[in-house]
């Protein structure tokens, strides 16, 4: 937030540079540490939506004719009429909203992307131009671009948990040390990827440290606090409320998370021990309107799902 900030509030301002994207940012890091949630996150706060921007599954263009599918066939060639591109004026200004007027684009994944893809975003990064396959023209100077990629992955994973020798019994030290580590090796493996003018074109390299037990922990309550508030939202009166003990809440992070795979471990976790059983007793009718639904630890080896209280009474929308 402190890389991308500066240049949110430079275009607020109105001194934001012409003739190229208001910023470009490439977010590294081990998987599950937040790279695409910070660019939805962002779209929220600016748009009031997450959804709110244009995002391109780099994992869909890894063959090099896949690519074209971006910017439509041009003239002359099979499918013309027939290709619709991706990425468009109307696309990008519907990404805005009354609020601001600032689109965000999204490339996740870049690294799973056909080499002909970074040689045609070369115009957009430096010239915020991208032209079309029926000639006419996309304008990215109204626009913030996110680069998400995975590269360096192992090397990081091996970083911060060394299989042997002496590094492995140091591994948990210094932790700016460690950070300095990651930033080494993650730039290594972009270096090797991408060619140095591609490069040159982003205004911020970010990577991405693993989560902390207290941010994994603060993960957890907003995983629980928006289940509630589906539960609310979407039974109506027919809703709940879900009480998850501190003894539940330590189970379900020694259960969930790793190093390896961040948070996307801790939301698998919460849905097959907590949502789900709640899911098959609403289904067979089990939990009452009203009710006080309690995960209840169970030996420590798993939750239980207790109905504490099968009273009606209104249902805290806040919780």
């Amino acid at each position: 937030m402190n890389a991308i900030v500066p240049y949110v509030q430079m275009f607020q301002a109105g001194l934001a540079p012409e003739g190229r994207p208001v910023g470009v940012f490439l977010l590294l890091g081990p998987t599950g540490t937040g790279k695409t949630r910070t660019v939805e996150a962002l779209a929220e706060v600016l748009h009031g939506n997450c959804k709110s921007m244009v995002k391109i599954d780099c994992g869909e263009f890894q063959m090099e004719h896949e690519v074209a599918k971006l910017i439509g066939a041009p003239p002359g060639y099979l499918g013309h009429r027939e290709t619709h591109p991706l990425l468009t004026q109307t696309k990008l200004n519907a990404a805005t909203s009354e609020d601001s007027n600032l689109s965000i684009v999204l490339f996740d994944e870049i690294e799973k992307a056909a080499p002909s893809m970074t040689r045609l975003l070369l115009g957009v990064l430096d010239k915020a131009t991208l032209r079309l396959g029926d000639n006419t023209t996309v304008n990215f100077e109204r626009s913030l671009i996110f680069l998400t990629s995975n590269l360096g992955a192992r090397e990081m994973a091996r970083e911060l948990v060394p299989d042997f020798g002496f590094e492995a019994v140091a591994a948990k030290g210094a932790p700016g040390k460690q950070a300095r580590k990651l930033e080494k090796v993650s730039m290594a493996a972009v270096r090797r990827k991408f060619a140095p003018e591609f490069i040159n074109r982003i205004d911020s390299i970010v990577t991405y440290q693993p989560l902390d037990q207290s941010s994994l922990e603060r993960i957890l309550d907003q995983h629980i606090d928006d289940f509630q508030s589906h539960i609310s939202n979407r039974l109506g009166p027919r809703s709940f409320h879900v009480e998850v003990p501190m003894e539940s809440r330590k189970f379900l992070l020694e259960r969930g998370t790793s190093i390896a795979y961040g948070a996307r471990e801790l939301k698998r976790t919460i849905h097959k021990n907590l949502i789900q059983p709640i899911a098959a007793m609403v289904a067979d009718g089990k939990i009452d309107p009203g009710s006080r639904v309690q995960a209840s630890c169970k030996g420590g080896n798993s939750l239980e799902i207790i109905v504490r209280d099968t009273r009606l009474r209104p249902v805290p929308r806040d919780c």
